[in-house]
């Protein structure tokens, strides 16, 4: 019974903070919107696999870590923004590009692959979904947990995550969001990758205050 109430906490805390626009959205709405659904799916899944990652993480006791070694936090912020900078100016300096884009034609497993690393490497850039984990994971996990308990936990982080972008993907894919960006794709290149830019750029400034 403690484990299916601490379950339910780490579920319920983990399912708001996912639908918190952030950059795993952007991505997501842009890779779903300019590539096509299955690369939006294939970049859900990624941000799943990202989840578990940092799920795994916690409960091996990264916020202990993160607490013992300050300067390891700062070093993730550090990196995890100049990354998330690096893909904002991507798109922006990409934005006046054409995409020639056909919804009838399914990507290549090639695609789906590099669009499952781009939503994994994105979920694991934010140092602040690793705190996010921590921190509820310290809260909530049990005293005694045992190992089918971890695998639960594990396997519902990727849950939560991956169905949430999923159906981010597969609601931005339909025909009229396609269209809409092709038209405006400047615009909403330069935005996306404005955002992104300046979630990067707040994360590094972030690590060098207390």
């Amino acid at each position: 019974m403690q484990d299916l109430a601490a379950l339910l906490g780490i579920i319920a805390v983990l399912s708001v903070g996912v639908v918190s626009p952030g950059p795993s959205f952007v991505m997501i709405a842009r890779t779903a919107v300019c590539a096509s659904r299955r690369d939006g799916v294939a970049a859900a899944f990624g941000m799943g696999a990202g989840g578990a990652l940092f799920a795994v993480a916690a409960l091996l006791g990264l916020h202990g870590l993160l607490l013992a070694v300050p300067s390891l936090y700062m070093a993730l912020k550090v990196a995890g923004g100049l990354y998330l900078a690096y893909l904002g100016l991507r798109i922006w300096l990409g934005a006046k590009q054409p995409l020639a884009v056909s919804p009838s034609q399914p990507g290549t497993a090639g695609t789906w692959l590099k669009s499952f690393a781009l939503g994994f490497s994105t979920q694991v850039s934010n140092p602040k979904t690793a705190i996010v984990y921590a921190s509820v994971f310290a809260a909530f996990l049990p005293a005694g947990r045992g190992l089918a308990f971890g695998l639960e936990v594990v396997a519902m982080a990727f849950t939560v995550e991956a169905a949430w972008y999923a159906l981010v993907a597969v609601a931005l894919s339909s025909d009229r969001p396609r269209e809409a960006y092709l038209r405006y794709k400047q615009w909403f290149d330069r935005v996306a990758g404005g955002v992104m830019m300046a979630l990067g750029a707040k994360l590094v400034w972030s690590a060098g205050r207390p």
